[in-house]
């Protein structure tokens, strides 16, 4: 009876196995059909088609299909005026990321096509990323036998690597990876753009995240997912102590999936069912519906609403975190009435790793509503904020086993 029930459940698995690689092709087939027939209208209707044949032709033949979904899925400025090297250079680097890495040569094919080929993230100035960070990175995964261990070893080192740090001085937002190279400094676009490149060049899928806005208006973030063991995992260019556990998922919790402004959006490379709003090519009168629309995307902002949820509720149950409140006023004398209290933005950190962020209730919010934080018990953290003259400002808090109120002035004479 027992090797019975043991031969049944074989079996079972075996049905899920196959059933599961079944569904995996069919995906894989329908993008292969889906550019194809594309191809052919697309070079028809290039101003360079005869280059583009050429390109094709002059590919390795094995590498050929890279090159055709590519060129399929070209944004119609870069199919025209983009040197043609750059393709070239990002599918032979592609190839050799999936030749020597069995992380890459493990994926579906159209998470290989969507997320490892692609020579670009969003608006980014097009230059040749890829076998630069390829031979960055490549020493420092070349060890790691999982997807996971690479991912972590690239998220440690990538600040020192490339020497890019985060600083709002940057030229531009959407800096390509060679332009914060350059420069040493990247905003939240620009590092998210560099990881994302960096990741891809050692073969794991990588994708470009971000919302227009948070729920607050405090302005808009970007950052970077990764796939690992068939999902999409959250990080940033600074490694978070774990996947998933980023210091903005209380904001994302609060996501509207149904307003552009406030959605969270993923990049796609090729056939996209949405558009990656891209709130730098305006200014802060543009409406969202107003930006350029052509770089693909998928609305995942309920995934994050659950995912949010879920990590709450995981430390409320395991009673290891508690409840950091934090209110604004503009001095210390003031703080009786609700036209004392004062907007502020505050980001909260423990030693190097961001904790949290936001903005304190204004004069027109209910006294008893406070930037309220979820927090690992008895830890150190600091507060930075900025004073009335725009400088910053930063207070040690211990908090520990109880929630703890805090109050910050913009003047503390």
């Amino acid at each position: 009876m027992k090797s019975l029930r043991l031969r049944l459940i074989a079996v079972t698995m075996a049905i899920a196995a196959i059933t599961t690689i079944c569904v995996l092709r069919n995906a894989d087939d329908a993008t292969e059909n889906e550019y194809r027939a594309l191809l052919d209208e697309v070079i028809a209707n290039s101003a360079r088609p005869d280059s583009l044949k050429t390109l094709i032709a002059r590919t390795p033949k094995e590498w050929q299909d890279d090159m055709k979904y590519l060129i399929a899925y070209m944004l119609p400025e870069d199919r025209d005026t983009m040197p043609l090297g750059l393709l070239e250079e990002n599918v032979r680097y592609a190839q050799r990321a999936k030749a020597t890495y069995e992380w890459t040569q493990k994926l579906p094919r159209e998470v290989y096509l969507t997320d490892v080929l692609p020579y670009y993230v969003v608006d980014e100035v097009r230059d040749a990323w890829r076998k630069e960070l390829h031979e960055l990175f490549a020493p420092v995964v070349d060890t790691c036998s999982t997807m996971m261990e690479a991912v972590t070893a690239v998220g440690r080192v990538i600040p020192q690597l490339t020497g890019v740090n985060y600083d709002t001085r940057r030229e531009k937002t959407n800096q390509s990876p060679r332009e914060s190279m350059r420069q040493g400094m990247a905003s939240c676009t620009g590092l998210a753009i560099l990881l994302v490149d960096a990741y891809r060049a050692v073969g794991i899928p990588a994708r470009f995240v971000g919302t227009a806005s948070w729920h607050d208006n405090r302005g808009n973030h970007s950052w970077t997912e990764v796939w690992v063991d068939g999902q999409w995992r959250v990080t940033e260019y600074y490694l978070p102590s774990q996947l998933d556990h980023l210091w903005f998922m209380p904001d994302a919790a609060k996501a509207d999936p149904n307003d552009r402004h406030y959605a969270i959006y993923a990049t796609r490379f090729g056939n996209a069912p949405d558009w990656f709003p891209m709130v730098w090519c305006g200014d802060d009168s543009t409406q969202v519906n107003n930006l350029p629309q052509h770089i693909g995307a998928e609305n995942v902002t309920q995934h994050y609403i659950d995912l949010a949820q879920k990590l709450h509720n995981k430390r409320l149950e395991a009673d290891t975190h508690t409840y950091l409140r934090i209110a604004g006023y503009r001095t210390p004398s003031t703080t009786l009435h609700s036209a004392d209290r004062v907007v502020m933005g505050v980001d909260i950190f423990c030693d190097k790793e961001q904790m949290g962020g936001g903005l304190t209730a204004g004069p027109l919010r209910d006294m008893n509503d406070y930037f309220t934080i979820l927090l690992p018990k008895n830890a150190t953290y600091e507060l930075r904020y900025n004073n009335q003259h725009g400088q910053l400002q930063t207070l040690q808090v211990c908090l520990g086993d109880e929630p703890m109120t805090i109050n910050l002035f913009l003047d503390r004479n």
